[in-house]
């Protein structure tokens, strides 16, 4: 059983890997903006979600596969704190690129205040992680509940429960599967998820009162 629970820890921790957050983010919006808005052109969603996971995830991972192959880091999820200072910097600069490619490639400004939410709490895990180990797991899953609120306040949308339902209900999962790993602590978890939510939400809330 409890090999079981480790296989399942560790495959829920790959599945929902903060490099996945944006392109599943990129989806739900797509998604959202088609059912919503006006219908987006197969090519749009092609262009968005192809070049969404290229940038933020295809390239950073495949330099943190270089790095586990040389034996610079110990695991793909990082678990040792003192590892992430180079991958977080340079998954940053990627998360820049993609600010730039979600506001003059795809010219999708609400979605680019999203992804700078989404840099902005990157940079904040860099600095963080010097001295406490927050969870970027939980940071991701945070943001992603965070694009969905910005989304909705937006576009004066009702809440969308089930969706909001689902990802609280794998943030718990997702809590239970970094806790069983002994990757974070409680604390570490929540605050993750707590700092996701809200740097993703803040700069599209400021825009629209302001």
């Amino acid at each position: 059983m409890k090999s079981v629970l480790h296989i399942l820890s560790m495959t829920l921790s790959a599945i929902l890997h903060p490099l996945f957050m944006p392109t599943y983010g990129m989806v739900c919006f797509c998604a959202a903006f088609n059912s919503n808005q006006v219908p987006l052109p197969r090519v749009y969603w092609l262009v968005a979600c192809s070049g969404t996971f290229v940038i933020t995830a295809l390239i950073p991972l495949s330099l943190m596969l270089i790095r586990r192959w040389r034996g610079t880091i110990s695991d793909i999820s990082i678990s040792n704190a003192p590892e992430r200072t180079p991958v977080y910097l340079y998954t940053l600069i990627c998360y820049a690129c993609w600010c730039y490619f979600l506001y003059k490639i795809i010219y999708a400004p609400f979605v680019s205040l999203i992804g700078v939410g989404a840099t902005i709490a990157l940079g904040l895990i860099l600095l963080i992680n010097s001295r406490w180990k927050i969870s970027a797991h939980l940071s991701g899953l945070g943001g992603l509940l965070g694009g969905v609120l910005a989304y909705t306040f937006n576009y004066s949308l009702p809440l969308p429960i089930g969706t909001i339902a689902v990802i609280l209900g794998l943030a718990l999962v997702l809590m239970y599967a970094r806790l069983y790993l002994n990757a974070h602590t409680p604390l570490q978890v929540i605050a993750g998820f707590i700092l996701g939510i809200i740097m993703t939400f803040t700069p599209t809330y400021l825009i629209g009162i302001l």
